[in-house]
This record gives structure tokens, C-alpha cells and sequence, in this order.
């Protein structure tokens, strides 16, 4: 196990808070058109639904750590962003919770010996997986949605500053 997977793990909060800084609330809730190829969720759906996201992996690494190949529900991301009032809730302190959850977990992770990472749990959609695939797959999920909240920033006229 490479713990430099825990890093970036643990840094997603930091990534996520420059995806609104600077943002108005329009901004935040501005949906590109259906054809801009940037994506159809407005930059406050990203940050909720990576918090949600966020919040359910956690519990679901959690599981595989402490229970024997546990079963990790899956969920419909679509369904959650249609029918949680993502619009309602506030994108600053979404990322607030994302980065204190991965700021947390981050602390057990590094405790953990290299053996832990090789721990399974069985999700109803992915099948069977590690808490390192989860881990990693976590990093790149967030990367992923990051990239188009760029692409939403720059159409807006507000690209990231790094």
C-alpha cells in the first residue's frame, strides 16, 4: 500500500474549497446548456454530490475495515442530486464537512498496517473490492467531478486560481 494514496485522499478537501472560491451563489448554481459538453450539474451540485458521495464511501471503508467483506449499498447519484434540494444547501459548508470527514478518516487510515488495505467488502454494483480500490477510487472521483467544475468556472469567466 502506498500512503501517498492517503495523502491525496486527505488534500481532496483543499481541492474541493478552490472549486468555489470566489463564487456567487449564481455562479455556483449556474447549469451550462444541455450541448456546452461541460456537463449537466451546476458547480453547487458537484460539491453536494461529492459530499454525499463522500460521506457514504467513508462509512463503506469504515465497514471493510471493521466488519468481515461487508455489503456496500450502492446509490443513484442522479436520484440523490434530483430529490436532496442540492440547490437548497450550502456549497461552503459541504466542502467544510468533505474536507473535516477526510481530514478525520485520514487520521484511522494511517494507522492502519498494509494488510488492512487488502480488506474486501461487496458492493451491489462494483462487486468485490478493496479498501485500497475504494481509497483510490475516492481520489479519482474527485478529480473527475473537479474537472468539470473548471471547465464550468472558466465558461463563467472565473477559472481556478491556483
Amino acid at each position: 500500500m502506498d500512503h501517498k494514496l492517503i495523502d491525496e485522499y486527505e488534500a481532496g478537501g483543499a481541492k474541493l474549497a478552490k472549486a468555489v472560491d470566489g463564487l456567487s451563489e449564481a455562479d455556483l448554481l449556474w447549469v451550462p446548456p444541455k450541448d456546452a459538453g461541460i456537463g449537466l450539474w451546476s458547480i453547487q451540485q458537484i460539491v453536494i454530490h461529492l459530499t454525499d458521495a463522500d460521506v457514504i464511501w467513508a462509512a463503506r471503508m469504515k465497514r471493510i475495515i471493521s466488519e468481515d467483506h461487508p455489503v456496500l449499498l450502492g446509490f443513484d447519484e442522479n436520484k440523490f442530486a434530483a430529490n436532496l434540494f442540492y440547490e437548497l444547501q450550502d456549497a461552503a459548508r459541504a466542502v467544510r464537512l468533505f474536507d473535516l470527514n477526510r481530514r478525520e478518516f485520514s487520521k484511522a487510515l494511517r494507522k492502519l498496517p498494509d494488510s488492512a488495505f487488502a480488506r474486501t467488502g461487496e458492493h451491489s454494483e462494483r462487486g468485490s473490492i478493496t479498501l485500497e480500490q475504494s481509497l483510490g477510487f475516492m481520489v479519482a472521483h474527485v478529480e473527475n467531478h473537479l474537472k468539470f467544475a473548471r471547465l464550468k468556472r472558466e465558461k463563467l469567466g472565473k477559472p481556478f486560481v491556483a
